[in-house]
C-alpha cells in the first residue's frame, strides 16, 4: 500500500492557529457555556469564476453560520453550519448572515440561547434555541433592528452585533459601523441598545458610542465592575491625532455602565497584516474562560497557505493580559496560539469531527430526522488515502488495550492506522474497515503502547482516488 501521507495546509502540528484547517470561519463570536467555548463564525466558502478560478470573496452569498467548540482550547469539535438566511434558512426574510453574536440566559427556569446576525448591513436578526448548537428558529419573523429602530439614524451599516447579559439579567446589544462622508475621526456610527427581558425585542432608543475612527466590529465584555467596548478602526489614511488608533486595528473604550458614558483607552491588536503578512478587515471577540482571558480574531492565514488569500478568513485565538488597573495590554497574534488547558480523555466517546490538526478530510453534516438510532449527526467524510486527523494531548493513563470506532463504508474500505505524536510516529494499532453496505457499524482492534500523554494521529489508508469510508465516533478501552 502506498505510504504517502498528505502534508497539512495552513495549520501545522503543535500550532494552535488557525483553530481549524478543513474550512474557513470569519467574524468570530464566543459563548462560554457549561465548561465549553462555542465559537460562531461567518461561513466563508470559496467562490469561483467561470474559468473555475477562485475569485475575491463577495460575501453576498453567505447565508450560514458555522459552529465549533472546545473544552480544552486545542481540540475543536465541528458542529456543522446553521442555515440562517435564505429559502432554506430559519430567517427566510433575510438574504445574508454575517458576523454572528451569541448569548445565553435562563428564562422561566430554562436555558435559552440567542443567535444574532447581520443581514448584510441592512439590519440585525435573532434566532433562538434550547441548545448552543441548535436547532434554531426565528421567533419574530423580521429584523430585530432595522432602519426604523429608534436611534439608528446616521448609522451607515446596521451590522456586527455584540451582546452582553449583565449580572442582573438585563441584556444589551452593541452594533453599527461605517464612515459618513468626511467624518473619519468621529463617525458616530456605533450604538448600544437595551434588549427586552425576552432577548428578542429592543427597549427605548439606541444610544451613540463616541468611538474614535470607528469602522465596524462591535465587541463587549465585562471584568469586575468595568465594561469594555471594543471595535475595529477605519482605514482613513490621513493624519490622525496623537493617541488615535491606527488603521484597521482593534481599539477599546471603558465605562462603569453598559450604556456609557465611555472613555477611549487605546489600540490593543494590530491589523492581521502586521503579524501574518496578509492584511484585511479586523474582527474580534474578547472572553473569559476559567481564570484566563482570550481574544478570538480572524486572519487570512489558511487561504494564504492555499494560495487564495482573497478575503477568505480563519479564526485564531491568543491570550489577553491586563495590568493591575484593568488596562488591556497590547496583544500579540501568532500561529502558536494558546496552551491546551486540560488533556483529552480517550476513554469517553470522541466525535471524529473533533480535531487539532488534519490533512485532506472534511466534515459532513446530516439533518435531524434523516439518520437512524445510533447514527451521527456529524461525521468525518471525504476521507482518501493519505489523509489524516490528529487530536492533541491525549491522556492514555496506564495504558489502553483496544480501539473502537463507528464507521460507514460503501466500497472496499481501508485502514485506520493509530500513531503517536506524528504521522510517522509509533504505531499502536490498525483498524481494518471493510464495506458495511453504507450502514454504520462499530468495529474494534487491539492496541499496545498507548500509555501516558501523547498526540494521537489517525492515518487513513486504502485504494487511491476513492473515498474510503466515513468515521463517526471513536473510543479507547
Amino acid at each position: 500500500m502506498n505510504e504517502v501521507v498528505h502534508a497539512p495546509i495552513g495549520k501545522l502540528p503543535r500550532n494552535g492557529n488557525p483553530l481549524v484547517a478543513h474550512k474557513f470561519g470569519a467574524d468570530p463570536y464566543v459563548l462560554v457555556f457549561n465548561g465549553r467555548v462555542y465559537l460562531y463564525n461567518t461561513d466563508d466558502v470559496l467562490e469561483y469564476d467561470e474559468q473555475g478560478e477562485v475569485k475575491e470573496n463577495s460575501y453576498g452569498t453567505i447565508n450560514r453560520i458555522s459552529v465549533i467548540s472546545s473544552d480544552d482550547l486545542a481540540n475543536w469539535t465541528d458542529h456543522g453550519v446553521i442555515q440562517v438566511a435564505g429559502p432554506e434558512g430559519a430567517a427566510k426574510w433575510a438574504t445574508q448572515s454575517w458576523a454572528p453574536a451569541a448569548a445565553h440566559k435562563r428564562i422561566d427556569g430554562k436555558d435559552r440561547f440567542f443567535l444574532y446576525f447581520a443581514n448584510n448591513a441592512s439590519g440585525i436578526g435573532v434566532l433562538t434555541s434550547d441548545s448552543p448548537t441548535g436547532p434554531w428558529v426565528d421567533p419574530i419573523g423580521r429584523p430585530l433592528i432595522a432602519r426604523d429602530t429608534p436611534g439608528v439614524q446616521g448609522v451607515v451599516w446596521l451590522f456586527d452585533p455584540a451582546v452582553l447579559v449583565d449580572e442582573d439579567g438585563k441584556g444589551y446589544i452593541y452594533f453599527g459601523g461605517g464612515v459618513p462622508e468626511g467624518q473619519h475621526e468621529n463617525p458616530g456610527t456605533a450604538r448600544v441598545m437595551r434588549l427586552g427581558d425576552d432577548m428578542i425585542s429592543v427597549v427605548g432608543e439606541a444610544e451613540p458610542i463616541p468611538a474614535p475612527f470607528m469602522f465596524e466590529d462591535a465587541g463587549i465584555h465585562k471584568k469586575g465592575s468595568r465594561y469594555y467596548f471594543s471595535y475595529c478602526s477605519n482605514f482613513y489614511d490621513g493624519m490622525r491625532p496623537e493617541g488615535s488608533p491606527p488603521a484597521g486595528e482593534i481599539a477599546y473604550m471603558t465605562s462603569t455602565h453598559p450604556m456609557g458614558p465611555w472613555t477611549y483607552q487605546g489600540s490593543i491588536l494590530k491589523n492581521p497584516g502586521h503579524f501574518f503578512g496578509v492584511s484585511g478587515n479586523n474582527h474580534h471577540a474578547i472572553f473569559q474562560f476559567h481564570e484566563s482571558w482570550y481574544i478570538a480574531y480572524h486572519a487570512q492565514t489558511l487561504s494564504k497557505a492555499m494560495g487564495v488569500a482573497k478575503g477568505y478568513r480563519s479564526t485564531h485565538l491568543n491570550q489577553v493580559f491586563l495590568d493591575e488597573e484593568g488596562a488591556i495590554l497590547p496583544i500579540e497574534a501568532d500561529m502558536v496560539g494558546v496552551k491546551q488547558i486540560k488533556p483529552l480523555n480517550p476513554y469517553a466517546r470522541v466525535g471524529a469531527e473533533t480535531m487539532a490538526w488534519c490533512a485532506g478530510v472534511n466534515v459532513q453534516q446530516f439533518q435531524p430526522g434523516t439518520v437512524g438510532q445510533g447514527e451521527p449527526l456529524v461525521a468525518l467524510a471525504d476521507i482518501h488515502h493519505g489523509d489524516w486527523t490528529a487530536v492533541s494531548g491525549v491522556d492514555f493513563g496506564a495504558g489502553a488495550s483496544a480501539f473502537a470506532a463507528s464507521v460507514s463504508c460503501t466500497n472496499d474500505g481501508g485502514v485506520i492506522e493509530l500513531r503517536l505524536d506524528s504521522p510517522d510516529g509509533q504505531r499502536i494499532g490498525s483498524l481494518q474497515v471493510p464495506s458495511t453496505g453504507g450502514q454504520w457499524s462499530e468495529m474494534t482492534t487491539p492496541v499496545s503502547g498507548a500509555e501516558g500523554v501523547h498526540d494521537l494521529y489517525l492515518i487513513f489508508k486504502g485504494k487511491p482516488d476513492i473515498e474510503l469510508f466515513r468515521l463517526g465516533e471513536w473510543q479507547f478501552r
